[in-house]
């Protein structure tokens, strides 16, 4: 996968990266370049620029100050170190897992999936935790949950792994099949074992559409961007709720089993 960026608007920037499994299969990754409303950056999540991709943020960035990296998925870690080491001054914000995984590093007190943090970026940013779900996972593997974040200047959403955009290849779509965003498969594996988990689960799905429904980008990590000026389908607001639809038969067989 090709490492590019994408400009959403004059105030968002999305990276798109390579990260392969097993060193074979390139399944991409991102971050984000936001301008605030205060003329300072800030970069949503890590990702190890080739001096390529370095040239064009910081003439994106210019004569203004990157003033945060905020990692928002507790187990997108690749590229951490390498993001703080070509940004040093900028104030380095990471999650519970990031904290304990990089102690060495200099992270800010506020965590990305606590209320402090997000108060400090509210001005531009909305953000949303999953509930009813683990949002570290006892196994390393499962990798679901992440904190999504809302820049409501560009009505864009950046989220990583929680949901997926799945962009059919053109033969594909000429026979009918459509691109379609869904929730993480994982999502039965991290449904807490307990009374009303799903319920609160599908209660958070419906204060995103509600309160988020008037996004008109979502940047994916590990598929593609869905964005506004290409898209020819459902709204983001319709195209979650139909991924909270296909969750349904999942989350009916955890409340039948916890309550």
């Amino acid at each position: 996968m090709k490492s590019d960026i994408i400009e959403l608007s004059p105030d968002f920037w999305n990276i798109r990266g390579s990260f392969r499994i097993g060193g074979v299969v390139d399944i991409g990754t991102q971050a984000s370049l936001v301008r605030l409303a205060s003329g300072a950056f800030v970069l949503l999540d890590s990702y190890t620029l080739s001096p390529a991709l370095r040239r064009r943020v910081d003439a994106i960035i210019g004569g203004s100050e990157l003033e945060a990296i905020i990692n928002l998925h507790p187990f997108h870690t690749v590229h951490v170190r390498s993001m703080h080491e070509a940004y040093p001054r900028a104030r380095l914000y990471g999650t519970v897992r990031h904290h304990e995984r990089f102690a060495d590093l200099p992270w800010e007190r506020e965590l990305a999936e606590e209320a402090a943090l997000h108060a400090l970026y509210a001005d531009d940013f909305d953000f949303s935790v999953p509930r009813g779900v683990d949002f570290v996972s006892a196994n390393e593997n499962i990798h679901f949950s992440s904190v999504l974040a809302l820049h409501r200047a560009s009505r864009t959403i950046h989220v990583d792994d929680t949901l997926m955009y799945m962009q059919m290849p053109l033969p594909l779509r000429l026979v009918g099949w459509k691109d379609t965003l869904v929730f993480h498969p994982t999502l039965p594996r991290v449904l807490e074992p307990r009374a009303g988990a799903a319920a609160e689960f599908r209660q958070w799905v419906a204060e995103l559409i509600e309160t988020w429904g008037g996004a008109e980008n979502l940047c994916a990590a590990h598929a593609t961007a869905l964005l506004d000026a290409d898209n020819r389908g459902a709204s983001i607001a319709e195209r979650i709720t139909g991924a909270l639809r296909r969750c349904e038969p999942k989350l009916r067989l955890h409340q039948r089993r916890y309550g």
